[in-house]
C-alpha cells in the first residue's frame, strides 16, 4: 500500500469550512503532483452538504465522509489524505477504523483531546473574537474576521473575504452545525494507539486559533514527523501554499525512497 502514497489525494477541511475554502491549493497540489488524482469532500453540515445536520462525534462524521468517498469510488486506490484541523481528526479516525483505505496522511494544525488541554486546542486568547464572529450577521464582515483569525498574511484579505462570503451566502453553515462540529472536536479522544500508516504533521507556529503545542504533543507522544512553518497561522495552505506543497513533496519522496520506489 505504501507505493500508492501521493497518487490519490483527498483534501478535508476543518471547522465550518468546505472544499471551496481550499482556494488555489487544490490546483497547486495538482501542479506539484501532475500524475495524481486530487479529490475534495465536504463534511456533513458544510459545502454541498450544508443542509445536513453535522454529527456531534468524530467517528460519526468519519462514517458519513467515508460513505460519500465509497459512493464516488475514491478509495479505488488507497488515499493520501490532507486533513486541516477538524479534517485531520476525521482522517485519524478513518485510518484507525479502515486502515486499508488510507495509505498515508498529512495533518495540518490538528489536535487531540486525549493529549492536549482545551485551552490549547482553542487558544483562550481567541475566545472573545471566536464567539463574536459566530454572531456576525454580515457575511463579508464575518469572513473577513475569520481570515484575520486563521491567517497571518494580509495582502489579499478583502479579495478572499469576498470569495468566502459568496460561499457562505450560497452554502451557509448554520450556527447549530458550527456548535455540533465544535462539540465533536472537543470530545475526540482516539486513545493511545496511533494509525500504522505514515503520518506527517504540519504546524504553523503563528497559529492563533489552535496552539502549535498541540502538534508538538502529537509528535512527542508517537515520534511522528513534524515540520513547522515559522510564521503561518491556522490556515497554513492559505498563508503559504508553496511551502506546504514542498513539505508534501519532500515527504512523499522520503516514503518512496524507503520502499525503493522511484
Amino acid at each position: 500500500m505504501l507505493d500508492s502514497i501521493g497518487r490519490n489525494w483527498l483534501l478535508l477541511r476543518g471547522l465550518t469550512r468546505e472544499a471551496g475554502h481550499w482556494g488555489e491549493f487544490s490546483a497547486i497540489l495538482q501542479a506539484g503532483f501532475p500524475q495524481a488524482r486530487i479529490h475534495t469532500l465536504d463534511l456533513p453540515g458544510a459545502g454541498e452538504r450544508h443542509l445536513e445536520t453535522s454529527p456531534r462525534e468524530i467517528n460519526a462524521i468519519m462514517r458519513s465522509v467515508r460513505l460519500q468517498a465509497l459512493q464516488r469510488g475514491l478509495p479505488s486506490e488507497p488515499l493520501t489524505v490532507v486533513g486541516l484541523s477538524l479534517g485531520g481528526m476525521v482522517a485519524w479516525e478513518w485510518m484507525l477504523k479502515h486502515p486499508q483505505e488510507i495509505c498515508a496522511a498529512a495533518l495540518i494544525n490538528t489536535s487531540l483531546a486525549s493529549i492536549s488541554p482545551f485551552f490549547q486546542r482553542l487558544r483562550w486568547q481567541s475566545y472573545p473574537d471566536f464567539f463574536k464572529l459566530l454572531l456576525q450577521a454580515d457575511p463579508y464582515r464575518k469572513e473577513l474576521a475569520i481570515i484575520r483569525c486563521v491567517a497571518n498574511r494580509r495582502d489579499a484579505d478583502e479579495k478572499i473575504a469576498l470569495e468566502w462570503a459568496k460561499i457562505q451566502t450560497e452554502r451557509p453553515v448554520t450556527l447549530s452545525n458550527t456548535f455540533r462540529q465544535v462539540i465533536a472536536a472537543a470530545r475526540y479522544r482516539p486513545g493511545d494507539h496511533r494509525p500504522a500508516q505514515p503520518l506527517l504533521l504540519l504546524s504553523g507556529r503563528g497559529d492563533r486559533l489552535v496552539a502549535p503545542a498541540c502538534s508538538d504533543a502529537i509528535q512527542a507522544k508517537w515520534q511522528l514527523h513534524l515540520r513547522s512553518h515559522p510564521w503561518a497561522g491556522h490556515d497554513l495552505t492559505l498563508d503559504d501554499a508553496d511551502w506546504t506543497l514542498k513539505q508534501l513533496k519532500d515527504w512523499v519522496k522520503q516514503q518512496s525512497m524507503r520502499t525503493g520506489i522511484s
